[in-house]
């Protein structure tokens, strides 16, 4: 009888939470318009429109030969949308509310909720923008040929996954050295513009110039996508292990620090900011 009641206690507080964190996903997804169907098209357009401008530098520049052989659309979303999606779930859980915010005050609200939705409602943009832009490019474009979708999507997934571990970490330091995080975040992302390697084809980079670019999850993952998405281009130097080992252990050692800093969490941190 007691067994059957502590069973009811735990589904129920499991069924609040996810209620919590739906509700909580919903409004990050309206922060950015009132209109939940305006924030998707704002989404969708800022990708076109990041997508539209490696398009053209790639034309100009008279870098296309580079690219893998086929579909040259595909080539540029297997780097420029991962590391959209990557830096994007690194945003949105960093702009997560803290153990400080009002918004704490409601009951049952917390943090691990409150990270939950920021990361939900990153990922729900960033693919219903990606399903949007696949059908636009093979009804008005080329068909879109993938060779393993499951594993593409996988890959996708560890992008916002690593984005979102890596978060975490910026997150439960953000209280106590604001802007020094914040300056460690525009030089991460400014960094991934070149250190991801969306840019250019692994296989392609010599021995010398790999150990530059190894250290980024990203890079292995992008590298990786283009494995399972092309049927001509097989990585020789990266992995998918490492990206989902170092984001278990960032993600671990960021809700650690999480929970020391809501333990110290206080009102007055920013007063004088």
């Amino acid at each position: 009888m007691f067994e059957a009641k502590r069973q009811n206690s735990s589904f129920r507080m499991m069924f609040n939470l996810a209620e919590m964190t739906f509700h909580s996903a919903a409004r990050k997804v309206r922060q950015t318009h009132r209109n939940a169907f305006m924030a998707i098209v704002v989404s969708v357009f800022q990708s076109v429109l990041f997508i539209a401008a490696f398009y053209l530098m790639f034309n100009v520049l008279g870098t296309r030969g580079i690219a893998i052989r086929g579909d040259f659309m595909i080539y540029l979303l297997t780097g420029i949308f991962l590391y959209l999606t990557h830096i994007r779930a690194l945003g949105a859980v960093m702009g997560s509310e803290g153990a400080a915010s009002p918004m704490m005050m409601h009951a049952q609200m917390n943090t691990i909720v409150a990270i939950l939705s920021s990361a939900l409602s990153a990922l729900y943009l960033q693919t219903i923008s990606l399903f949007v832009i696949l059908f636009v490019i093979h009804v008005a474009i080329n068909p879109v040929e993938i060779l393993h979708w499951d594993l593409a999507f996988m890959m996708y997934l560890l992008a916002w996954f690593s984005g979102c571990a890596i978060g975490v970490i910026l997150f439960a330091l953000k209280p106590w050295v604001p802007d020094l995080i914040s300056i460690i975040q525009m030089i991460y992302v400014r960094a991934n513009m070149i250190a991801s390697g969306k840019m250019f084809v692994a296989n392609m980079l010599p021995s010398a110039m790999i150990g530059l670019f190894d250290w980024n999850p990203l890079f292995h993952i992008i590298d990786q996508m283009r494995g399972v998405v092309f049927v001509n281009y097989n990585p020789h130097h990266s992995n998918w292990e490492y990206p989902l080992y170092f984001s278990l252990a960032m993600l671990t050692l960021g809700l650690m620090g999480e929970f020391y800093t809501r333990k110290h969490a206080s009102l007055s941190w920013s007063a004088g900011r």
